[in-house]
């Protein structure tokens, strides 16, 4: 009976703890009571109050009276700080040991209109195209509050406060009051750039809480809008007629065409693109646009001729980068005539053909006709008169008639000389007209020379090498050569010289077409000797030539050979004896 008696007691005990309501920013005298918790326990007890707020932090926040369960805030609270405390109510007896709970004790903080909207940013930027239709969005300014979203402390109206310009209308721009879109009100036709006295304009706007009332708090920014380009106006040429002369044969930048165009510069709208329509059949002529001013710049690329035409007339149009809007279109003033003058200039004969090829044997008779030079003077609207001169002779060789032109040699020409390059010798004249001042034409003369016989050939190498013991290396090798070219060169014929008794000690045996073989008949003393040859070419009629050559009769043994006597070095044997068997272009 006695444990029932128990159970039905603890079963009356109860905390009652109703949720409490503290407005922010209140002012002293504190303590202030903001509630009261109860308990139905029957035994002495006393109430205890933990948590954030009373024994954590933020500490000493909230206390509770032991005896009575008065709950009080000891200090102003602020809502965009701590909106919301969570502690803990329980019952203690007195040793101390928990008699209820912990039951929560809820505390909410009342919000106050102590906060102003504010901007993220104080100035916006935003653009909107001319002729834009009324009601176009150019932008989007929102403000945040930090009271409570639940309240009309956080409830923002917006308002444009002033416009800056206000013409044509102070009332060009309306911003939606609930969600800040800024959106035009002048109509497509006064939006328009070229007309509007500012390419920008700058929006007050406020932001107002307490859903706008008159006690509501502000916040304010600006909004900077631009009116933006679009291409409604075609560039015009400043003239309908541009007139400009240049120099035949010169090239270069002849005009520049102006144009206006009420479109915003640097923009595509704006940048000009020239082209030619019509009177450059031979493309003479381009045209390119100024980045610095947006002029065209006419240019002659291919030099003019003034004898095949005095005038040049040119139809040019302008357009833009960007395409025109479809209500505007290319007028007659977006087309330029062009004459361009030319005017003439004394040019230089020219020589035809040129080079000028002929082809003469060497060795004419000093005097010979080499050619007659033709040059023509392309100022066919003058009459005027040419002279002929030699620019560049190298070797000395010609003679120019001045009137006539005709080329005559005045020195023999030979094909051997160093100046003659693959049998061709190259030569420059020069043809002066009478103008004013006079002008000047260069042209080049090429004469191949045939080849004749004039040069005898000669023996190579002009010193040999044999053993004294004619056992030994007693051969070697001689080849002809020849300043000519064929057929007054090989086959060559080398033969011993006439002298009395050279075919006892030496005999000469062909080899090829080039070259001979002389062999040593019988042991000679070491010394140097000299042995005439006589070398003859094939040409009509051959040129023979009777020359010595030296040959070292030199010591032999074990395969080294030594000419000492004659200051030879020595020289390999057996490198002596497989050269000598070579059949062309040996040498010693």
């Amino acid at each position: 009976m006695q444990g029932l008696n128990q159970v039905s007691s603890r079963t009356k005990r109860s905390l009652l703890v109703p949720p409490m309501f503290v407005p922010e920013n209140q002012r002293p005298p504190f303590p202030r009571i903001i509630g009261k918790v109860s308990s139905n326990a029957q035994e002495d007890h006393t109430f205890r109050l933990t948590g954030k707020g009373a024994d954590e932090d933020p500490k000493g926040v909230f206390s509770i009276n032991k005896y009575t369960g008065e709950v009080a805030v000891s200090r102003p609270l602020d809502r965009e700080v701590i909106p919301f405390y969570r502690l803990q109510v329980s019952t203690i007896d007195m040793g101390g040991r928990l008699v209820e709970g912990p039951v929560d004790l809820e505390v909410s903080v009342i919000d106050q209109n102590d906060n102003r909207p504010i901007f993220k940013e104080q100035r916006y930027a935003g653009e909107v195209l001319e002729g834009s239709p009324t009601g176009t969005t150019v932008m989007t300014m929102t403000a945040a509050d930090a009271d409570d979203p639940n309240t009309d402390n956080a409830v923002l109206r917006y308002n444009i406060l002033r416009q800056s310009p206000d013409k044509p209308s102070p009332n060009m721009f309306y911003i939606d009051s609930d969600r800040g879109d800024i959106l035009t009100v002048i109509s497509p036709k006064l939006l328009d750039r070229e007309t509007l006295p500012t390419t920008t304009y700058e929006l007050e706007i406020v932001a107002k809480d307490m859903a706008g009332s008159e006690v509501g708090l502000t916040g304010t920014a600006t909004a900077t809008i631009t009116i933006t380009d679009r291409n409604d106006h075609a560039p015009e040429f400043t003239h309908s007629l541009f007139k400009a002369t240049v120099d035949e044969g010169s090239i270069g930048v002849v005009v520049n065409l102006t144009i206006d165009d009420r479109d915003d510069p640097a923009t595509g709208a704006w940048r000009a693109v020239y082209s030619i329509i019509s009177g450059d059949p031979n493309h003479s002529f381009e045209i390119n646009t100024n980045p610095d001013n947006n002029e065209g710049m006419l240019t002659v690329i291919k030099p003019l001729d003034y004898e095949s035409t005095d005038l040049n007339t040119l139809l040019i149009r302008v357009e833009n980068e960007d395409p025109l809007v479809p209500e505007v279109a290319y007028g007659p003033s977006s087309t330029a005539t062009v004459q361009v003058t030319v005017l003439d200039v004394n040019e230089g004969p020219i020589f035809y053909p040129d080079p000028m090829r002929v082809t003469k044997r060497e060795n004419l008779p000093v005097g010979s006709f080499v050619g007659m030079l033709n040059a023509t003077d392309p100022d066919n609207r003058q009459v005027q008169s040419i002279r002929f001169a030699v620019l560049k002779d190298p070797a000395g060789w010609l003679t120019v008639n001045p009137v006539k032109g005709t080329v005559n040699t005045s020195a023999t020409l030979d094909r051997e000389s160093p100046y003659v390059d693959n049998n061709q010798y190259t030569a420059l004249v020069v043809a002066t007209d009478n103008g004013s001042p006079p002008a000047t034409g260069t042209g080049t003369l090429i004469i191949t020379l045939e080849d004749e016989n004039d040069n005898a050939p000669y023996v190579h190498p002009s010193v040999v090498r044999v053993c004294e013991d004619a056992k030994d290396m007693n051969v070697f090798v001689v080849g002809g050569r020849d300043k000519d070219i064929h057929p007054n060169t090989a086959p060559f014929k080398i033969e011993l010289g006439k002298q009395l008794g050279l075919e006892k000690t030496w005999k000469a045996s062909r080899l090829n077409t080039t070259h001979s073989q002389i062999m040593l008949l019988h042991n000679l003393k070491r010394a140097n000797y000299n042995l005439p040859l006589v070398v003859t070419d094939s040409g009509v009629p051959p040129l023979s030539n009777n020359t010595e050559i030296k040959v070292q009769v030199c010591t032999c043994k074990k395969n080294r050979m030594d000419c000492s006597s004659a200051s030879s070095v020595h020289t390999n044997l057996l490198t002596l004896l497989v050269f000598s068997h070579l059949l062309t272009g040996l040498q010693i």
